[in-house]
């Protein structure tokens, strides 16, 4: 049913069309008018203003024609850089780009997949139950447009969101929560030539404090990484100033907070073992998923999965997604494998006959939460 020459054409025009993250107003129109010409309306919140960018996050309720467990579809608007003039370059079955940008399958090809599901079921007049799809903005950026979209309108069941980068079939029930860690350390200004004793080398006290800490992985669920550091006015000035920022990750929360109670325990007592002054500030980025393979929205898209001839995969993932922030919210979520591979980069590429499948995996979902209405027997 899935027409792979119209998928494939919509896909290359959505990667076509620029949405870097904050930059999404062109994608937003894109949508807006590919669901008017569906008979859809797509409604955006007011997140553009939280997130200080052009768009927000998109809205479309589809309504269902028959009882079935309502279903929630998410996919990412924005992409990274190079994302600006992408050009797919279509070979062997294998779409990239030329060269010189990303292809923007993340998460591009989940939004066409959606797309060509959509047409599937208004072609061939496919029972379905009421569905929810939300096309969100600034995910790339830490996940922003899930954070700022209301889901308390919502009437959604289970959730799917599409942005993983295993083959269709993969399902990622475990993600870690995250928080970000911000540490600023406070020493005392001087002429490093002539009087660099009266100084505290703030930038030097940090480097101590961060050597006494673990960082990497410390252990199968749980890691940790100082990735940005800054400070100081000139090279001759013993700096009195320095600001890091870093994360922590685990599947656990109990292991998070523990992890972070630590570091920035250590932190503390290094900086002020040396005569400097420290504060900290964490924040939770998002929280984990922990999810059971006989949970209703794990075993539906297994089934689905089994359904089309897919050999399901639970996983799980040291990332973050969408799937964090909508299964926070109360809505019982996964992330399902796209098919995309080395995103992120120049060398970025799908498979068309993942695009395919991830199609056909939409669909099956879509039938597994129809109701079964029972035989003449009663069963």
């Amino acid at each position: 049913m899935v027409n792979q020459d119209r998928l494939v054409k919509s896909f290359c025009n959505l990667v076509a069309t620029a949405s870097v993250s904050g930059r999404e107003g062109a994608m937003r129109d894109l949508l807006i008018q590919a669901m008017l010409e569906r008979g859809l309306k797509a409604t955006e919140d007011a997140a553009a203003e939280i997130v200080n960018g052009e768009s927000g996050n998109l809205l479309v309720q589809v309504p269902g024609n028959t009882p079935g467990k309502k279903l929630l579809l998410a996919a990412h608007m924005d992409t990274v850089e190079p994302g600006e003039g992408i050009r797919a370059v279509i070979e062997n079955g294998i779409i990239r780009s030329q060269g010189d940008t990303i292809l923007g399958a993340d998460d591009k090809a989940a939004i066409a997949a959606i797309i060509e599901a959509l047409d599937v079921m208004r072609e061939n007049r496919l029972a379905h139950a009421d569905l929810e799809i939300l096309f969100t903005v600034g995910e790339e950026q830490g996940l922003k447009g899930a954070k700022a979209f209301d889901f308390s309108g919502l009437q959604a069941e289970a959730g799917y969101v599409l942005d993983a980068g295993g083959d269709p079939g993969c399902i990622v029930i475990q993600s870690p929560c995250q928080n970000e860690i911000e540490y600023e350390v406070y020493g005392r200004a001087a002429h490093a030539g002539i009087n660099p004793e009266e100084g505290i080398n703030a930038i030097h006290l940090a480097a101590k404090a961060l050597s006494a800490m673990p960082s990497g992985r410390i252990d199968h669920e749980t890691t940790c990484n100082f990735g940005l550091i800054s400070g100081g006015k000139a090279r001759n000035i013993v700096a009195e100033y320095c600001h890091i920022k870093g994360e922590a990750r685990s599947l656990s929360r109990p292991k998070l907070d523990e992890l972070t109670e630590r570091l920035t325990r250590t932190f503390c007592e290094e900086v002020e073992k040396q005569g400097g002054r420290a504060k900290t500030a964490v924040t939770l980025l998002y929280p984990e998923i922990s999810l059971k393979p006989d949970d209703d929205v794990v075993r539906l898209a297994a089934s689905a999965a089994r359904s089309i001839g897919l050999q399901p995969r639970l996983i799980k993932t040291g990332g973050g997604s969408d799937a964090s922030i909508i299964h926070g919210a109360g809505i019982p979520c996964v992330n399902l494998g796209v098919g995309m591979q080395k995103v992120h980069t120049c060398q970025e590429f799908i498979k068309v006959s993942d695009l395919t499948t991830v199609t056909r995996l939409i669909l099956a979902i879509i039938q597994q939460a129809i109701e079964k209405q029972p035989d003449a027997s009663g069963n």
